[in-house]
């Protein structure tokens, strides 16, 4: 079953703003997660959770959008916002990657802590801080890669649908209340 229209309006039209405010919160999320520990912690399970969701939301916008550019008239405009589309969903899988390891790892440092193990403090310290540190970087990369498509998605998409549909000055025939 797809996605194809909801009350009327075609569905990719409401499931972009999933993707449009999930994908840009969960890579700021993950940075802030990797970044500082104690707001990974804070979030806990949510962190995970919210990039899962917003990983989930990619390929329903995908598919409802690909129903709705068989829909429309095609142009170069939206092959071009369909083409720069399919490019968003390793970004987001890379968040949720990157939000289940700092979850995960901020999640076992609260345990190791709590329990003596058997390496040596300065050890797991070391191993600790090498994690934390590639986590940062990459997280870095991955959020502005997504937030960056995002933006580039949605520019497309927008200039596909309005580009030449709008009258750069007022018709008059509006319902003037002011």
């Amino acid at each position: 079953m797809s996605l194809t229209v909801v009350n009327g309006l075609p569905a990719h039209i409401l499931i972009v703003h999933f993707v449009i405010v999930l994908v840009p919160l969960s890579a700021l999320a993950v940075v802030a997660g990797a970044l500082w520990p104690g707001a990974a912690r804070r979030m806990g399970i949510v962190l995970p959770v919210l990039a899962l969701v917003a990983l989930a939301s990619v390929p329903l916008a995908a598919e409802a959008g690909e129903w709705l550019e068989e829909h429309v008239d095609s142009n170069a405009l939206v092959r071009r916002h369909a083409a720069l589309g399919d490019g968003l969903l390793p970004w987001a899988a890379g968040l949720f990657v990157l939000a289940t390891v700092i979850w995960w790892t901020t999640r076992g440092r609260a345990a190791t802590e709590a329990a003596p193990g058997k390496r040596s403090r300065s050890t797991a310290s070391r191993s600790a801080t090498v994690v934390r540190v590639v986590a940062a970087v990459l997280s870095l990369v991955v959020a502005a890669g997504a937030v960056v498509d995002v933006y580039r998605i949605g520019d497309s998409g927008a200039k596909a649908a309005w580009q030449d549909g709008f009258s750069k000055t007022a018709t008059g025939d509006g319902d003037d209340n002011g």
